[in-house]
Parts: structure tokens; sequence; C-alpha cells
């Protein structure tokens, strides 16, 4: 059957589709050639007989791999169309342009076969419902898929063997440039880059820690040297912490050449979608590492000394040694270990002085039932250990304290060293921008304005870092006279005020401490209060302390102070049987946790002297009685009474939430219940009318006294009455 014979109407009805593809940006570019013979595939498909109008381009995938569908939305488009029945033909240069993938070969091919597409290329029309021509393209693609296997497998083992002699020149940290030799790894002539990174790496060796070499650059104002790649400048800014971490664990400032320290993976994500992620692999994985390739800022020996020092930073794992030390005032943080199971113990503070204290949660981890091996006090512990240390170190102590002075000297001229580098930096921009700015020509005032402002502002900051380097060189460290040698050599000998001193602070003692201590073991036995404690010194002495621990004795049983104030206020008003019931509802019970009675109420009061309640006392304000005795003294049912202490026309007291209330009954309450209503006075709706209001206005009256309310006692219509003026003022009184 020949190409033309295998077309037919019911092709020749639906649309042509030319699938266009090059695999880079730079095919695209420069392979201009096969661009253009793919596009005149739409001149063979009108030879086949296809309308132009029906014939179209599928050329979004430009620039993109033939490996797999996940970014080629022109294959996916196409793919649809050929699902739906629409497409008559898919013409291409060759079967590599449509996929280079056998999965993705297969489905297009089994899609094409169910609805009767053809396929076709240079060497011709091919139907996938025939098995010889679906053979014949299975084997096509098959081969396109293993010839990107092979030209991959070229570059990589080509990419490999360079590596593998140090050869091969990829992306380089700060600090470095590739030389003109293959395999020459240089230092970066700028003497200000590489002066911060041999700060960084002096600077660690003296605190032990990435977090305080990051702050000290911070608390000096110094910049640092950031790159995003080998090929852009150098771009100088406040350093991040991520900038020195990089700097301290990159191996390449060790001298080494390091190749295939990650490795891509593919996965597929929570949609479904095929992705790639890059995994760390750990040393031993490492495809190259040469040592001593290049000259680095350290030495290989230096470099594992602080992977390890980084190691320890993080908080350790239960057998682990010490982290990084932190600010709290345990002195012990990150050496103490448990004498029963032998776990790192943890810090705690309990108290208003956040009081230190150890602990290790094996047994409650183990076990889950709220006990642990050990926990112990932290302050005589720490006191004891520091005894120790201090006699340790005597002999030590005036060699230390002569070294103090040499050492602040040397960090203000690390400082200083840093500033003089940056200063000199500004110099070389404002000059550099004075001479673009006088070669410029002086009709171009476009130009020459821009220039004149960007020369401007390098005089600014080299202005202000001139300023700042002035400013640091007289706030030089003091240096000391000859008294004040002698006062810090009598001081070497009295280590202890300078350990007990205000401005020693918790941290300095911790580094001190863990410079010559490796490990404090501590076994607590509680039968005899005190704990035994083991230290292990760094070099293998083994010493141990017992420290006698305090003896706590169980609290005597007391009612808590609140419930007593309670029975204070309430004994003024209510007997022992009423205090009770009030402190049942509010939920207290007594020392041991019983519920009151009125004879523990008593027993209470009478211990702290709490007088009685006295049922003849009246005060000069009028006797306060309860709810009921006040309803039978003024003639009127309990529930009237509540009913006005509600709406606030009477007042009450009630000494605490869920106490009875009490109504102080004067004359003036008195006289507000009457047997018949005077004059002037008109019942709760009436007044609602007369003053056009709403009941709560009228009782919010009453309560502010703009209105007067007595209560009726008896009759048909006993109840509130309000006392109404006769001529009220209304809306419209002020429009006559």
């Amino acid at each position: 059957m020949t190409n033309n014979e295998k077309v037919k109407d019911t092709h020749l009805d639906r649309f042509a589709y030319v699938y266009v593809r090059q695999s880079t940006a730079a095919q695209v570019q420069y392979n201009r050639e096969s661009t253009d013979r793919q596009y005149k595939l739409v001149e063979r498909a009108i030879r086949l007989g296809w309308p132009k109008s029906q014939v179209k381009v599928i050329d979004e995938d430009l620039a993109q791999s033939g490996s797999g569908a996940a970014n080629r939305s022109g294959f996916t488009t196409m793919t649809s169309e050929v699902a739906l029945g629409h497409v008559g033909l898919i013409l291409s240069i060759e079967v590599s342009r449509v996929a280079r993938n056998n999965a993705d070969w297969y489905r297009l091919l089994d899609l094409c076969g169910v609805t009767d597409t053809l396929i076709g290329d240079e060497d011709g029309l091919y139907h996938p419902g025939l098995f010889n021509d679906r053979l014949l393209l299975g084997l096509k693609g098959t081969m396109a898929e293993a010839e990107l296997h092979v030209i991959r497998a070229r570059l990589e083992g080509g990419i490999r063997n360079k590596a593998a002699r140090g050869e091969l020149r990829r992306g380089l940290p700060v600090g470095f440039i590739w030389g003109e030799q293959d395999g020459d790894i240089r230092f970066h002539p700028d003497q200000a880059v590489t002066g911060a990174i041999h700060t960084i790496f002096e600077k660690f060796s003296e605190v032990g820690s990435v977090r305080q070499v990051w702050l000290w650059f911070r608390s000096q104002a110094l910049s640092f040297p950031l790159q995003s790649n080998s090929l852009s400048e150098i771009r100088w800014a406040s350093p991040t912490y991520t900038a020195i971490h990089h700097v301290l664990t990159n191996p390449v400032y060790a001298g080494a050449y390091v190749y295939g320290k990650t490795r891509q993976e593919r996965y597929v994500d929570e949609a479904g979608n095929l992705k790639k992620r890059l995994r760390h692999l750990p040393r031993s994985q490492w495809a190259v590492l040469i040592h001593d390739h290049h000259k680095g800022f350290i030495d290989w020996e230096t470099y594992e000394m602080i992977q390890a020092r980084i190691a320890r930073n993080t908080r350790p794992r239960p057998h682990q040694a010490a982290g990084a030390i932190r600010e709290g005032a345990a002195l012990l943080q990150g050496i103490a270990t448990c004498g029963r199971c032998g776990r790192r113990l943890k810090v705690y503070y309990q108290g208003k002085n956040s009081t230190p204290g150890y602990y290790c949660p094996a047994s409650h981890i183990v076990n889950g039932r709220g006990m642990y091996c050990l926990r112990v006090g932290g302050v005589r512990i720490d006191q004891a250990v520091s005894r120790a240390f201090l006699d340790a170190i005597a002999p030590a102590g005036i060699e230390a304290a002569l070294l103090a002075e040499k050492d602040i000297e040397a960090d203000h001229e690390a400082s200083l060293d840093q500033w003089r580098l940056q200063v000199e930096r500004f110099r070389y921009n404002a000059e550099k921008a004075e001479r673009r700015y006088r070669t410029v020509e002086p009709e171009n005032r476009l130009v020459a304005r821009t220039l004149e402002a960007e020369w401007e502002q390098q005089l600014n900051e080299l202005a202000a870092a001139e300023a700042e380097l002035q400013r640091r060189e007289r706030h030089r460290p003091i240096r000391l006279t000859d008294e004040q040698r002698k006062h810090i050599r009598t001081l070497g000998h009295d280590l202890r005020r300078v350990w007990e001193a205000p401005t020693t602070t918790d941290r300095d003692r911790k580094e001190l401490l863990q410079s010559l201590l490796e490990e404090v073991n501590i076994a607590v036995e509680r039968a005899d209060s005190k704990a035994h404690l083991i230290l292990r010194w760094k070099g293998g002495a083994i010493s141990e302390i017992d420290v006698s621990l305090r003896v706590y004795k169980a609290p005597p049983i007391r009612t808590d102070d609140d419930t007593i104030e309670l029975v204070r206020r309430l004994a003024v008003h209510h007997p022992d049987a009423v205090i009770a019931g009030i402190l049942n509802r509010q939920g207290k019970r007594t020392a041991r946790g019983d519920r009151f009675t009125a004879n523990k109420v008593g027993n209470l009061r009478r211990y702290w002297k709490i007088p009685r309640f006295d049922s003849t006392r009246v005060s000069s304000e009028g006797e306060l009685v309860t709810v009921q005795k006040a309803a039978e003294t003024l003639g009127v049912a309990p529930s009237t009474v509540h009913r006005w202490l509600a709406d606030g026309i009477i007042a009450g007291e009630q000494v605490t939430p869920g106490a009875p209330w009490r109504i102080r009954m004067t004359n003036e309450l008195r006289t507000q219940f009457v047997e018949e209503s005077p004059e002037g006075y008109v019942p709760m709706v009436d007044a609602m009318r007369l003053l056009g209001v709403s009941r709560q206005t009228v009782l919010q009256r009453v309560k502010r006294g703009d209105l007067s309310a007595i209560h009726v006692r008896c009759g048909r219509r006993k109840g509130l009455r309000i006392k109404v003026l006769d001529s009220q003022p209304t809306l419209f009184n002020n429009l006559s």
C-alpha cells in the first residue's frame, strides 16, 4: 500500500498536525536549518491533500526536551486532539521530534490506532492500526529513546572523567577564581574578599559557633562579599547566616576538589506529577574528592575539626557530645550526663529567679509513667564543679590573665583590617566613577548627570566609611598601665573574683568549663541526700565529688490564702452554715480536699481569729438584711425585691458570687413601699405612653434619680408607680 493510498477521505476531513520541536534554546537559535525543514512539512501535508486551512503547526515545545511530556504543552494538546478524533495526520521530521520516551510514544500510537490517525515522517506514512506499520514505528521510537541514552552517557562520561582529574570547570565559591590552566584554582585577587574569608575562619577558631561568627560580623558592621554565581560580579552586603555557614562547610576552602555531592532523584508528588529533587549525599558517596588540589584558606585537618564542631553545636542526641553553648544559667548544659543510664541531661528552670536544674527523661520515654531517671537542682552542683574547675586552673591563671589584653587588641585589629580594606574598595569605586564621568562628552547632558550622581553617591559612601574607620581607630582598647597590669596579675592568683564578677556572663563561664571538662556524670542518692559527681577532664583525668543536697520537708497542710480571705469577708454578713454553702458552690475545698461544713468553717475562723457573724449589729446607714427579711419588712413578695434589684431601683450587696443578696433597710427605702398611690404617680404602661419611651428607658431614669418610683402594696392595681409631671417636654415644645 503506497503512502497516498493510506490517505482516505476520513483523514482529509480532519486536521493535519505538523509537530515542530528543538531540544534546547541554543538549537532554536543556531540550528535554524533543522527548524526550517520542520516548518516546510506544511507543504507536504498540502501535497497529500489537506487544505491549508486544515493544517495546524504545533511549535509550543521549541526548546523543550522530548524525554518526557510534563513540560510539553504542545504534545499534550496534540495527544488530546487525537483522542477526540479531530486529527487525521501527524507529521514530524523524524520520530525523535515527537517523543524520546517509549511510554509517551506508545500511548500516542495506541490513540492513533483507535482513532484511525496517520503518522508521517521523512521516510513515509504509517498507520498504527496496521501490524507492520506499528512494528516499524515501535522500532523507531525505541531507537529514538536509545539515542538519547547514548548521547547522555557520552556527555556524562566525559564530564566524570574530566572531574576525576580535577579539571572540570564549575562554579567556584566566593574567594576563588579559575586560572588559565586546566584545573588551576587561585585566590581572588581582591584582598578585601580573601581577607573577609580569612576572618571567618579565624573567628570560628576563637568562638566555635557559626552563629557567633555571624553576630560578630554584624556587631562590627562589616560587609561581606556575596556572589550569586561565578560569572556575576561580587556585591558587598551585610552577611547572612547562610553565607557564613556555607564558607565554613564548603570543602573547596580546604583545598579540595569535589564533584558529585548531590544526586538528582525523580519522584511522584501528591498530584501524581513526576518531579525532580536534589539529595545531598554523605561524604563516602561523593563521586570525586581530591585533597590538596589547590591552595586553600585552611588545611583538611582544620576543615574536619570545623565540621565536627558544627555537628556538635546542633541539638545533640541523648548519648552525643554537648551542643552549642547557650546563654542560660545552668553551667553544665551539654556536658552533664545521667549516672543511671548515661544519657545527656536536659536543663530546666523554675521559680521566680529561674533557678536551674537537670533531669533525665529516659524512664519517662521508655515507660511513659511520668517518672524521671534523675531530677535535681543545679545550684549546689554548679557551685561544686566551679570550685573544682578553679582549683584545677589556678596555676594557669596568671598566663590567662595576661593573654586577655592581647586577645582584645587582636579582635579590634581584625575588625580594623576589614574596615581598611572596605575604605580602599570604596576609594577605588569613587575613582572609577570619577573617570567615567570625566570621559563623557559635555554635550551629552543626560549621561553626564547620571554619571555625576553615581560619582557623588560613591564619594558619600567613601566619606562614611572613612569616618567610621577614624571613629574605630580613636576608640581602640585602652592599653593597660603598669599598675593595671599588676592588678591583673593579682587577679590571676585569685580567679574566683574574676569568675564571680558581674561582667563575667554565664556563657563565658560555660566556655571556660568546657575548655577543660569533657563530661560531668551525676548520680543522685536520695536516701543520703547527696549527689555523686564524676568529672572527666580533657586529657583523661578523672575526679570525684560528693555534693550534699538540700533536704526538702513536706510543707504543712494549710488552707489557701484566697479561701481564708473570702471567709474573712463573708463572716461579717453570714453565719458559718451559710458560708459553708457559698464555699462549696464556688468549688472551694479544705486543706485536705474535703467539702466545707459549718463546723469546719467555724474551726477555720477561730484558728485565724476571724470574728463570727453578729446579727444584732446595725450600721448607722441601716440594717443589712436578707431578701426574705426585707420582703417581710416591706410587705411584698421576695420576687418583688429581686425584681427591683435586677432593675437597679434598689441597691443590694453581695460579698462574693454565690453569696446571698443583702438589702440595707433605710427610711428612704421604706417610704418607697406604700398602701395607696399618691397623686401624680401612674402605672408603668401609662408612664411609657406619656413619656414616649420604652420600659427600659423609664427604669434607667428612675435609677439615675430623674424620675421617682414607688411600689403600691394593696389594691387591685398594686405594683410599680412612676411619677410623671403634668407638662412633660415633647418634640414639638421647642417649635412653638
